[in-house]
């Protein structure tokens, strides 16, 4: 049997829903306070709204005032909805209650339960959010008479053909969730909001479960942005695969390529390490320039150096990105590790390659991504899976990793991400004839054969160029070379004085 699913609201939510909720069910929705309970509970319902359904919001916290406020921040008019505010069983009720021989809580709760229904019977609404469950826990007061409501709400919905969220406020990050509740529900949605060290709060969402349906299980950074959440699922590569050919990619300079064996390949990494100066982002841009002359979509995220100070450097080098970024064939980011989280980049980097057709794509650099998200182990497998992702759309990416220190022994701190790369070109300095030159040679390439050479980089206005093998230096790669013979192969042969 196919299950008749409708659609949130929230377009990544019901990628992470596989199309979307199955209808006439019971869900739950919970959080903390800020989570965004309130904004996907509007957006769930303007959805309906915007098919010709007719959708009712309930509410017995939030006044019709403050939705409408929600509303209004993100451009929204509740006007196609309808509200049923319930903000005190007092007002509902009246003063007489107490002269019952019923508990007071007994007639509020009661009297409450029976308007919902009666204004559900009214309305006839096929979307309901029914906002607080915390409220009508408050009402009950006994535990074992609020699980009845509850119940009964699930058994006086179920022959009406209404899917309905019920909204759940945790009060803490640790706070022991109702276990007899979720089984009662459908399906169970989780809101989390957690406060870092720096920066913007970080919000996550997970579907708990989903009863007789497919989803993407863990978690998925979001944001309120203005027009509502933005959810960024989470990204499984192995359900994205584009046939291509793995054909180099070559950077426009002749030794550069030859150094690679004709160039890293399609669909393969390859990571520019060595310390700040040495020429990494330069070579990424030599390969960018090249690309978009011959036509390709490159894409380059920066998390370092301002856009505006690479452009003015790439242009002194004779690379002038300008063109390439107006006519669209290039797109440079300035990224916030501070305000970006690692699932937000993750969905960019996808957008870039599945919509804008991006073939060459630059990070630069991890360190910047790094401090996006300070847990090493999930960096490491959101790395993992985005590098995957890349190589089965065909894409050559070029890793900027700045290494610690500058000159002599260097480490690339706790961030270790050569084993993923499929290609390791190493940047190093080192001083010959008085001067601080640069080293550029390869220590792996999966895809090919490749020299193993050590030759050296120098970057000016001539552009890129790379001299002969340093066959007469010993100890370039620790830094501490060691002149054994003439200086032919460096690209100026001037000794100090001339």
């Amino acid at each position: 049997m196919t299950l008749s699913r409708i659609a949130t609201g929230v377009p990544g939510l019901d990628t992470i829903l596989r199309g979307g909720l199955p209808a006439n069910r019971l869900y739950l929705l919970e959080g903390q306070p800020g989570s965004g309970k309130t904004t996907l509970s509007l957006q769930y319902l303007l959805e309906g709204a915007s098919q010709g359904e007719s959708c009712l919001y309930i509410t017995l916290s939030e006044t019709a005032d403050e939705l409408n406020g929600v509303a209004e921040s993100h451009g929204w008019s509740l006007d196609r909805l309808h509200l049923f505010e319930l903000a005190s069983a007092e007002a509902v009720l009246g003063d007489g209650r107490q002269q019952s021989i019923l508990h007071p809580w007994e007639m509020e709760l009661d009297g409450t339960v029976r308007l919902i229904q009666a204004e559900v019977d009214r309305v006839k609404p096929t979307r309901v959010v029914f906002d607080s469950l915390s409220e009508l826990r408050l009402l009950a007061q006994d535990p074992l008479r609020y699980r009845r409501q509850v119940l009964a709400l699930k058994q006086f919905f179920a022959p009406r053909n209404i899917t309905v969220f019920l909204v759940d406020v945790l009060a803490g990050e640790g706070m022991e969730r109702d276990a007899h509740l979720r089984s009662l529900c459908h399906g169970v949605i989780s809101l989390e909001r957690l406060t870092l060290d720096f920066g913007a709060a970080r919000r996550r969402m997970q579907v708990q479960k989903l009863r007789g349906s497919d989803f993407i299980a863990g978690y998925h950074d979001f944001a309120i942005c203005t027009g509502g959440l933005e959810i960024y699922p989470r990204l499984v590569a192995s359900e994205h695969h584009t046939p291509f050919v793995g054909s180099p990619v070559p950077s426009g300079v002749a030794e550069l390529d030859r150094l690679l064996g004709g160039g890293p390949l399609r669909g393969t990494s390859a990571l520019l390490t060595g310390p700040a100066g040495s020429g990494k982002t330069n070579v990424a841009l030599q390969y960018v320039w090249t690309a978009c002359e011959r036509g390709e979509h490159c894409c380059i995220f920066q998390f370092d150096e301002r856009t505006g100070t690479l452009l003015t450097r790439a242009a002194a080098l004779g690379l002038d990105l300008r063109p390439h970024i107006e006519s669209g064939m290039l797109n440079l980011r300035q990224m916030d590790p501070a305000e970006i989280s690692p699932g937000e980049f993750a969905w960019t980097v996808r957008k870039a390659v599945e919509e804008e057709q991006c073939r060459v794509l630059v990070i630069d650099s991890l360190n910047g991504y790094m401090s996006s998200m300070p847990q090493e182990k999930q960096l490491m497998l959101q790395m993992h899976e985005l590098l995957s992702f890349l190589n089965q759309n065909g894409v050559m990416t070029l890793l900027v990793n700045p290494q610690h220190g500058l000159v002599g022994t260097m480490s690339t701190g706790n961030l270790n991400v050569s084993y993923m790369a499929d290609t390791v070109i190493l940047f190093r300095f080192f001083e010959a004839n008085g001067r601080i030159r640069k080293a550029i040679s390869v220590l792996k390439n999966r895809s090919g054969p490749h020299e193993d050479t050590i030759r050296e980089l120098r970057v000016d206005e001539q552009g890129i160029r790379l001299s002969a093998p340093l066959e007469e230096f010993r100890g370039v790669l620790t830094g501490t070379p060691k002149f054994v013979g003439n200086e032919s192969p460096l690209l100026d042969g001037a000794r100090v004085g001339e």
